[in-house]
């Protein structure tokens, strides 16, 4: 069963952070709140925990998972970023933006796009979620909350412990977060493609 763990979404209380990451790092699947919904979340290089976030969303081995950064020097460890690029993420981080970019030799195969070997990176403005990243130390594992046969993620997290107490360690909540997803731009060919229109606006990202 999983623990339920209220955290302040303004003023995160480290204790509760520093037991979240205890849980991360021992291979716990956990659910925490970001700019734009709840998500799933692991350790970076947990294989077995990243098989249960799979078979919670029932998601086959061609579901593309994104890793949440703290900064942009860690997009930079994971991805191979040109310097108009970098520029362009730099202006709309942190926000509710997916970035597709080629990966780097940081990036385990099993993380990246079979064919065209990228990932998916972002940098969450969210302080529960930056606190968690920042006390890991590393980037977390993601996939946003969407269970089999629903269009939209999960936001309540009172729901989200009744339906996965027993698929999860751990739920936090950090109260209402929203529901609309992240704007994905992939920028791995000579200009930019808005793959998803979420929250985050394109008009600028466009501007290369």
């Amino acid at each position: 069963m999983s623990q339920f763990f209220q955290i302040h979404p303004d003023n995160p209380q480290q204790r509760l952070i520093d037991k979240a990451v205890e849980i991360i790092n021992g291979g716990g699947v956990i659910v925490y709140p970001t700019d734009s919904g709840y998500a799933l979340g692991c350790h970076l290089g947990d294989k077995a925990a990243m098989e249960r976030i799979r078979s919670i969303r029932q998601v086959d081995a061609k579901h593309n998972f994104t890793l949440v950064c703290r900064d942009l020097s860690e997009i930079a460890l994971y991805a191979k970023v040109e310097n108009n690029v970098y520029r362009l993420i730099k202006n709309h981080t942190p926000g509710p933006y997916t970035f597709i970019l080629k990966a780097t030799k940081e990036v385990p195969r099993r993380l990246q796009n079979p064919k065209r070997k990228t990932i998916g990176l972002r940098v969450p403005d969210n302080r529960i979620a930056q606190a968690l990243l920042e006390t890991l130390g590393k980037p977390l594992m993601s996939s946003t909350l969407i269970l089999p046969g629903d269009d939209m993620p999960l936001t309540d997290p009172y729901d989200i412990r009744d339906t996965l107490e027993h698929h999860l360690e751990l739920v936090i909540d950090g109260g209402y977060c929203g529901f609309e997803p992240t704007t994905v731009v992939e920028f791995t060919d000579d200009a930019p493609v808005v793959v998803r229109q979420g929250l985050g606006a394109v008009d600028m990202l466009l501007d290369l």
